[in-house]
């Protein structure tokens, strides 16, 4: 099984073979508010975490994502302006749960109740600086690839460095 490792300081992510080799390398863009796992903080989880469900399979580029469910709509820039400040989950999701009891699993700490993903956003959405909510974003095209190389269960390590 492969892993995925992503890094806070760089804004990458890297897909690792099970020897450590790596596979692809993609530019993210993680939490404006930085590193933190407590609900409502608005920032990305640390530590290890593993693909939990992945949503979207089949779906078009761009499909937009409600609670987890399609909701019809295609992203588009006039979708955009009628809906400002939408966060846009686009095109997959990969829901990730921690495996660390008490620092990013269980009570107010717990990744999957907080509804972190890897997923898809707006073409306009800058990879390689901050910006998201809590999630992990990445282009489009680069979120059907990882969705297509990784399985449920997929470790995940997010970390400063």
């Amino acid at each position: 099984m492969s892993r995925i490792e992503i890094s806070i300081q760089k804004q990458e992510l890297r897909l690792l073979s099970d020897e450590g080799r790596e596979i692809r390398r993609y530019p993210v863009s993680t939490a404006r508010n930085g590193l933190g796992e407590l609900s409502g903080s608005n920032c990305t989880p640390r530590g290890r975490h593993i693909v939990r469900a992945k949503i979207g399979a089949e779906q078009p580029v761009n499909t937009v994502f409600v609670g987890r469910r399609p909701t019809g709509e295609i992203w588009t820039p006039d979708l955009a302006a009628r809906h400002p400040g939408r966060d846009w989950m686009l095109t997959r999701l990969l829901w990730l749960s921690g495996c660390e009891p008490g620092f990013n699993r269980l009570g107010q700490v717990d990744t999957m109740r907080r509804y972190i993903y890897i997923h898809g956003a707006p073409d306009s959405a800058k990879m390689g600086e901050p910006g998201s909510i809590g999630c992990i974003r990445m282009r489009n095209e680069d979120v059907i690839d990882l969705f297509d190389r990784v399985e449920p269960y997929t470790p995940v390590t997010i970390s400063e460095t």
